[in-house]
């Protein structure tokens, strides 16, 4: 009888471990799953994408539709993709955008810096200054955009780079970083509000955002 019990057990245990892989390989058939697990739960977990650019044509719906957003990166290269083109068009949806991104100047405990010689471990061509240079080019490209509008913030940090948040009033996409791998190469995580990874992301940005540096001037009310 308790050979018959652990049997169905282990049997249950492994069809668990299928699903699960299943699920994080980010098939849409099977995010409905998900979703009625995440009601449960109250995660509000509602997709698991393969990696960050699989979640794009949804992210950039999404933005469209939101009333404000918030980026929390590492790098913000995404900011310059057609992804983020609704914000900075003359007639954007959005009614705030708030951005931060590492702090690209030079100092002995940046946290930038150890970003980047984590990521020099697998990456061989990624160099120590290369991330800095990417992140001040794109905050250049903000401070072009924030010429034609006046509701965008932009602040760095100089806090641990781990993961990568975008939330808008409706949901937030979530990347955690990994230590051996780029996080465009991470699994994202779609979370709906309410909800508690949802509100977990939002406390993150809030925590980084009161102890960051406004890096361009500030909007016009």
């Amino acid at each position: 009888m308790n050979d018959f019990l652990i049997g169905i057990l282990g049997s249950l245990a492994a069809s668990a471990i299928l699903l699960v892989l299943g699920l994080l390989r980010g098939a849409r058939p099977m995010w409905w799953l998900i979703a009625v697990c995440s009601r449960y739960t109250r995660t509000g977990l509602g997709r698991v994408y393969l990696n960050q650019s699989s979640a794009e044509q949804d992210l950039a719906r999404d933005l469209r539709r939101a009333r404000w957003v918030k980026v929390l990166a590492g790098r913000g290269n995404v900011l310059t993709r057609e992804v983020f083109s609704p914000l900075w068009s003359t007639e954007p949806t959005s009614q705030s955008v708030q951005i931060l991104l590492p702090d690209p100047s030079p100092r002995q405990d940046s946290w930038l810096d150890r970003r980047s010689q984590e990521v020099a471990r697998f990456d061989p061509g990624f160099t120590r200054g290369l991330l800095r240079s990417q992140v001040r080019t794109n905050i250049e490209y903000l401070a072009r955009v924030t010429q034609t509008r006046d509701s965008i913030e932009l602040r760095t940090f100089n806090l641990p780079n781990n993961c990568r948040v975008i939330a808008t009033d409706r949901a937030a996409y979530l990347t955690f970083y990994s230590a051996s791998a780029h996080g465009r190469n991470s699994p994202c995580l779609y979370v709906r509000a309410p909800g508690i990874l949802y509100t977990a992301a939002l406390r993150q940005f809030d925590a980084t955002w009161a102890h960051a540096t406004p890096a361009l001037p500030a909007p016009l009310l």
